[in-house]
């Protein structure tokens, strides 16, 4: 039954938030003003509807730019000017430091979209009748929409579709849903494959096929070499880091920039700085440019990558990087204490344990970067009970049109 709701304001995940019976109603793809018209979910949803229609238009409200919006899963608002959609993000984190009780200047929100996202997965599944589905997972649901193309992608990832569907096909054999992870890279497309468990050589042999006809840079299936045609790499500052497969960088090349860009700007003049949950070097390899740094991270291959990269990068100062797992084994006090500035930049699930030794140390500077405000805040709290002072939040969306949001964050003693 359909039934018509005001919608307030737009929540934490982008959705419409209107009030009904006293409780709160969330509304995908609507906006704060807007009457709509909706029906029930189904399912155990009693807080969820189903837009069907938009009776009364907010003036804030524009036409979405991909045909696929509301059915694929991928993008949350392509619906809002961009002004409003700009302060709601930011008020994101506002928000998120507020109810945390943290005091501290917000700067306004840093665009880093650029040219889009250079790093996807697509989904390959069977649907009906043995037709298979190659795309993205749909709004609300496991089902794949299968795309041919997808307008927020980087052009670098070109031919990104028609290799994973040439890829997918053949694997079809084996009855298992697959993940394909493609990453635009310096010498073209680097795939790696999941799910598709061990496979017969035949398999093999073909999928080295189809990575030659897809002029791939390198195929790989569960982190296995398939193909290698040229070195998977991406310029990071002076250096050039081969990755290794499957391997996590961030979604936009302009994201990766500004990040860095804030983090060498917190760092001021530091002249020893550790860089944890370091990754591939995004920020190492830069702050070695005029800092001596030693990175921490528990991917033992991104750590040989960040090695080999700073080694050959001529003018850099000395890189010493070390793989350790930093949830279990965080560095210490006595350990931190020779740094000038320590930078952080851990999962969504935050460094409470890395954090909480932070706390206890002397050094001068810490900067975190993060992908979720609420672990963010939680962190960061510790830090500031520890004796730290906040100097500044800068927000940065990274994942345009979606309720994702990036900060940089400098603390001082």
């Amino acid at each position: 039954m359909a039934e018509l709701l005001t919608i307030d304001h737009v929540g934490h995940r982008g959705d419409g938030v209107a009030t009904s019976g006293g409780q709160a109603i969330y509304v995908p793809y609507a906006l704060a003003g807007e009457t709509v018209e909706v029906a029930e979910v189904p399912g155990n949803h009693p807080d969820r509807r189903r837009l069907l229609r938009v009776a009364h238009e907010s003036a804030e409200r524009i036409a979405p730019f991909c045909p696929h919006f509301g059915v694929c899963g991928g993008c949350a608002i392509q619906h809002w000017n961009d002004a409003p959609y700009q302060a709601w993000k930011r008020n994101l984190v506002v928000e998120t430091l507020a109810q945390a009780k943290i005091t501290a200047e917000v700067a306004a929100l840093v665009d880093a979209h650029g040219a889009g996202r250079r790093r996807i997965t697509l989904h390959a599944r069977m649907g009906t009748h043995g037709v298979l589905k190659v795309g993205f997972a749909a709004a609300g649901s496991h089902d794949i929409i299968p795309v041919d193309r997808c307008p927020i992608l980087d052009p670098a990832l070109d031919g990104a579709l028609k290799a994973a569907w040439a890829i997918a096909e053949p694997l079809t054999a084996i009855g298992k849903p697959l993940d394909i992870q493609v990453t635009a890279t310096g010498n073209g497309l680097d795939i790696d494959v999941r799910g598709s468990g061990p496979v017969p050589t035949a398999m093999i042999t073909t999928l080295s096929r189809i990575a030659e006809q897809q002029r791939l840079a390198r195929l790989t299936r569960h982190g296995e070499l398939v193909l290698l045609r040229g070195a998977p790499d991406v310029q990071i500052g002076k250096a050039k880091v081969v990755l290794p497969p499957g391997s996590f960088l961030q979604a936009t090349v302009k994201g990766e920039e500004t990040l860095a860009a804030l983090v060498r700007e917190y760092g001021g003049r530091a002249k020893r700085i550790a860089d944890l949950f370091c990754g591939v070097g995004p920020f190492a390899l830069r702050l070695a440019e005029k800092a001596q740094v030693t990175a921490f991270d528990s991917d033992a291959g991104a750590i040989t990558a960040l090695q080999k990269a700073a080694q050959t990068t001529p003018g850099l100062k000395p890189v010493k990087a070390e793989a350790r797992d930093l949830f279990r084994r965080p560095l210490m006090p006595q350990e931190l204490r020779d740094y000038d500035a320590v930078v952080f930049d851990p999962p969504r699930q935050g460094a409470q344990a890395q954090a909480t030794q932070l706390a206890a140390s002397k050094v001068p500077v810490v900067i975190a970067v993060s992908c979720n405000a609420a672990t963010f805040a939680r962190d960061a709290k510790l830090l500031i009970d520890g004796g730290y002072r906040i100097e500044g939040v800068t927000p940065v969306d990274q994942f345009r049109h979606t309720p994702h949001v990036e900060l940089v964050a400098r603390f001082a003693r």
